[in-house]
């Protein structure tokens, strides 16, 4: 079958597969990927090679999808259109974004190790065009950047990540009474304000904090309104976008300052924005 397009139900059997995988991968459970390889042969037509680089293919699509993917298959693009739908709908099964089994949860993100924000993405990183421009369509296709905006599951735990790495930054400047005005606008207030939490800088300087989380690499699409936008252009001194990518792995973050027209000018080659 060698040069075949995959059918239906081989796309399935491999997908299923490959999730069974990722889900050790991120749980830190051991799994032997040759034992993998050869139970799909003995379900399939498929030689071990032409498994391993479909299996490369599944990590595209799941990057194109904003989520993580198995680090020991390389995405490799070019992958057929329909890969794309059945790679969304095993997502689907999962509650629509990948969480690994031993997530933390609250009170672990309180004694979590402060984030290193990164540079953020330029131009000399761009992955080649044909590359980019499979991605950016499959990511336009399934709406990768409303699909997180209304996974608030996600955002809250992205929010929270940030509310105590901001605490420990504070803390450890010795500036406790700053760490205790911190205010989680968007539970305490609600949505609206224009960014997510309100908080002072070490020497006492109003910072307003819009955190954007997404289980993917730091190109992936993300949501951001017109009040946010307006919000960031009024208070450009204070206003800060938190970006938080690899979610589902430990955080990596960069950060964004007004005026974000100089970044979204950018939307080909660092990330995208979706606008009201």
């Amino acid at each position: 079958m060698a040069g075949e397009d995959w059918s239906e139900a081989e796309n399935a059997a491999i997908v299923a597969e490959y999730f069974a995988m990722l889900a050790d991968d991120l749980s830190g459970k051991r799994y032997n990927k040759a034992a993998h390889n050869r139970d799909l042969q003995s379900q399939i037509d498929r030689s071990r090679g032409s498994i391993e680089f479909k299996h490369q293919n599944i990590s595209a699509v799941l990057k194109s999808l904003g989520e993580t993917w198995i680090s020991g298959y390389k995405p490799a693009f070019n992958f057929q259109a329909s890969l794309e739908d059945v790679v969304s709908r095993q997502l689907q099964k999962q509650g629509g974004w990948i969480v690994p089994p031993t997530h933390p949860g609250s009170r672990d993100f309180q004694d979590a190790t402060p984030l290193w924000p990164e540079p953020p993405p330029t131009q000399r990183n761009t992955p080649p065009p044909g590359e980019l421009e499979q991605m950016l369509s499959v990511a336009r296709k399934f709406d990768v950047a409303g699909r997180d905006e209304r996974n608030r599951a996600l955002g809250k735990m992205g929010e929270e990540r940030v509310l105590h790495h901001e605490k420990s930054v504070l803390r450890a400047a010795g500036r406790d009474d700053l760490a205790r005005e911190i205010v989680w606008v968007s539970q305490q207030e609600g949505d609206g304000a224009g960014y997510d939490i309100r908080i002072f800088t070490p020497e006492g300087r109003p910072r307003l904090i819009e955190v954007k989380t997404t289980n993917g690499w730091e190109r992936t699409p993300f949501h951001i309104s017109r009040n946010e936008l307006a919000v960031a252009d009024d208070r450009r001194e204070d206003w800060v976008l938190f970006r938080l990518y690899q979610f589902s792995r430990g955080p990596r973050a960069f950060e964004l300052r007004p005026p974000l027209d100089a970044h979204v000018s950018l939307t080909a080659t660092s990330f995208r924005a979706s606008f009201d």
